[in-house]
C-alpha cells in the first residue's frame, strides 16, 4: 500500500444513517479508522486482544467510540478495525502491534485537531447550510493538503447533502499528503463507508451542505 487514511466521522450523521441504538452521539468528530489503501485482512491469525490497549482505554472510549452502539463495554468496532486494517498497517514498524496501531491513530487524531480547526474557521454544526467549497478551502488552508470529504447524498425531498466523514492522508512516513491519487496509484475501495442501508459518497461541490448538530 502507498498511503494511510485517517478517517474521522461525524457521529450525528452516522446515527442518521442506519437503524441502530445511537444515544446522545458525541458532538465532536471521532475516529472511524486508520486505513492503508488497497489492502484488507492481511493476517487472519492475528486476533484482536483488548488487553493490549488497556492503557489507551479512556482515550479510545472518548475519541474512537462505537457510535452506533452506545454500550461502553463493546470492543467489536475496534476488533473489526484491527482485523481489517490494522493487520495491514502493521507492515510499518511504527504500527506493528495493536498498541502502536491504536496509539498512533489517537496521536495523529489529536495532532490534527480537526474539531478546533473547523471551529476556528467558523464552521460549526448548524441548521443552515454551508458551501462544500468553503469547508474544503478552510481545511486545505489550515492543513496545507487536500483531504477527502464524504457526504450522505440528499434523501428524497431534500436539497442538501449531509457531511459524514473527513479523511486525511498520510505517507508511510506519517507525513500529511494530499488524498488525491498520484500517478500510478489506484483509489482504494470505498466499501468501508457503508453503514446500515445508506452509503456515504464523495461530497458534491455544488450541493448545499448540512452539518447537523443533533439527530433529527
Amino acid at each position: 500500500w502507498k498511503k494511510l487514511y485517517l478517517a474521522h466521522h461525524w457521529p450525528v450523521t452516522v446515527c442518521k444513517m442506519s437503524a441502530n441504538d445511537c444515544q446522545d452521539p458525541p458532538e465532536y468528530w471521532t475516529i472511524h479508522g486508520l486505513w492503508p489503501d488497497k489492502t484488507e485482512e492481511c493476517n487472519r491469525t492475528w486476533h484482536f486482544n483488548v488487553t493490549e490497549i488497556k492503557d489507551l482505554m479512556s482515550d479510545m472510549r472518548h475519541y474512537w467510540p462505537d457510535v452506533l452502539h452506545s454500550s461502553l463495554n463493546r470492543t467489536q468496532f475496534w476488533k473489526h478495525e484491527w482485523e481489517k486494517h490494522g493487520t495491514c498497517a502493521a507492515t510499518l514498524q511504527v504500527l506493528n502491534s495493536q498498541k502502536k496501531y491504536f496509539g498512533k491513530a489517537l496521536e495523529l487524531y489529536q495532532h490534527l485537531d480537526l474539531n478546533s480547526c473547523l471551529l476556528k474557521a467558523g464552521i460549526k454544526p448548524s441548521s443552515s447550510y454551508y458551501q462544500m467549497t468553503a469547508i474544503k478551502e478552510a481545511l486545505t488552508t489550515f492543513y496545507g493538503v487536500t483531504p477527502k470529504l464524504q457526504c450522505l447524498p440528499p434523501e428524497e425531498g431534500e436539497k442538501a447533502q449531509t457531511i459524514g466523514q473527513i479523511e486525511f492522508c498520510f505517507t508511510k512516513e506519517l507525513q500529511l499528503r494530499n488524498c488525491t491519487a498520484l500517478k500510478g496509484e489506484s483509489n482504494p475501495m470505498q466499501a468501508d463507508v457503508k453503514l446500515g442501508t445508506e452509503e456515504l459518497s464523495v461530497c458534491s461541490d455544488t450541493l448545499p451542505t448540512y452539518y447537523p448538530s443533533q439527530v433529527q
